[in-house]
């Protein structure tokens, strides 16, 4: 299998050192055995993905240590890094070969970014917070991942100049579908995104079959909002 990002446990080495270097490696392997395998997530590309991805290079500093933990966290300007679980739960959800180009609605922190490049041939993601993009930039230099576009920009819009997208993660919350990305998933793509009020969402995936859209329902969750033309208003 194509390896991606190979430089992150060289990354993992220089910014922590000696053996908290691999107390965090144990904790990955711990996070992906008790929250995520154990909870039926069965794709072992996936789970080899979460052990391999540094998530606490994502988060502050301060929060570090709780990198691992079955919880979101904050990410400043309002944001979270999703909990490790659901993080799992939409990717997999996804569908995701390494011949996919995947559309990320919402970089965030970039981790989420991370586990979808590991496992395809390209991912494109908007985010519509300057000072996150650039941070999510960086931290991709540092780690070798050199198949992640950023641009910042209205999610809600999608990015049709490199559409159709054979996979679509939104990763906050929506009132409903945003229609520009059923127009730009793939025959055959996969979108996955919560849609609900401010409060709490449904975890809802929508796989287009020529010109049908067969939607599912995956569940409760809770997300920050989609701020866009067609998701919430700022």
């Amino acid at each position: 299998m194509e390896e991606r990002g190979i430089q992150a446990n060289m990354e993992d080495i220089r910014v922590l050192g000696g053996n908290e270097h691999m107390d965090y490696r144990v904790a990955r392997q711990n996070m992906v055995n008790s929250q995520i395998q154990a909870r039926g997530i069965k794709d072992p590309r996936l789970l080899r993905a979460m052990a391999k991805v540094p998530r606490h290079l994502f988060v502050d500093e301060a929060l570090q240590s709780q990198a691992y933990n079955d919880y979101p966290l904050p990410i400043g300007e309002k944001q979270t890094i999703s909990q490790p679980y659901i993080v799992a739960l939409m990717t997999e959800a996804l569908n995701v070969t390494l011949d996919d180009h995947v559309l990320e609605i919402g970089t965030g922190s970039g981790y989420q970014t991370a586990i979808l490049a590991e496992l395809s041939a390209k991912v494109y993601s908007i985010e519509r917070i300057q000072s996150l993009v650039a941070k999510a930039r960086k931290l991709f230099d540092q780690l070798g991942y050199l198949n992640i576009v950023v641009t910042i920009g209205d999610g809600s819009l999608g990015w049709k100049e490199y559409a159709p997208f054979d996979a679509i993660l939104v990763t906050a919350g929506s009132p409903e579908v945003p229609k520009p990305l059923f127009e730009q998933l793939a025959d055959g793509g996969r979108l996955v995104v919560p849609v609900g009020d401010h409060y709490s969402q449904d975890l809802i995936k929508v796989v287009r079959i020529k010109d049908d859209f067969h939607q599912f329902n995956l569940g409760a969750c809770r997300f920050v909002d989609l701020i866009g033309e067609h998701g919430w208003k700022d």
